[in-house]
């Protein structure tokens, strides 16, 4: 089975889509449901069971030797939000759970970091991750998502396989911006 975190929003519901279109079909879709707006989403798409975010690390955690990957696409990504500890919660300590689970199984994990890590970019747009530590994101959002790569870089213990990708929108179209995989 393959976990997507994430999977009512954009780039999960497209994630999906891609997936079922190479034929894999047994996916657990993670995300808070309760949004109407967001069913056209994932309706029509193939996959085993949803689960709601405020259930998963428990689902995860009893069902781990069953998965094989985790795409963790889910984030509070509302960038005029300034309660830091709910992105504390829901970006930072929650992709901790998810990577402690992992490693744990031996599960191979690619995560969404962003590019508002970035800040005004007055240290670049690359991933040379020796400028982590310099970045200035510009909100609680930003940092969130900065916070956790600087944490995932000083691991000793890792999934087996694991990546931070950074999505942005450029002339309506979207591009990705992805760390090397760490082996």
């Amino acid at each position: 089975m393959i976990v997507i975190t994430g999977a009512a929003g954009f780039i999960g519901s497209c994630l999906i889509s891609k997936l079922n279109n190479e034929g894999l079909e047994h996916l657990i879709l993670v995300d808070d449901f309760s949004q109407e707006q967001k069913i056209d989403n994932y309706h029509t798409k193939k996959f085993v069971q949803k689960i709601d975010r405020s259930q998963f690390l428990k689902w995860f955690e009893e069902h781990a030797p069953e998965v094989t990957f985790v795409f963790h696409i889910g984030a509070r990504t509302d960038t005029t939000e300034f309660n830091v500890e709910l992105f504390n919660e829901l970006n930072l300590n929650y992709t901790k759970s998810i990577w402690t689970t992992c490693t744990k199984h031996f599960i191979p994990m690619v995560y969404a970091s962003s590019a508002a890590t970035y800040g005004l970019g007055e240290f670049g747009y690359d991933d040379d991750e020796t400028k982590i530590n310099l970045l200035k994101p510009l909100n609680p959002y930003g940092d969130s998502k900065n916070d956790f790569d600087k944490w995932a870089i000083t691991q000793k213990t890792c999934p087996p396989k694991w990546s931070g990708f950074k999505f942005l929108m450029c002339t309506g179209q979207m591009n990705f911006i992805k760390d090397a995989w760490h082996l």
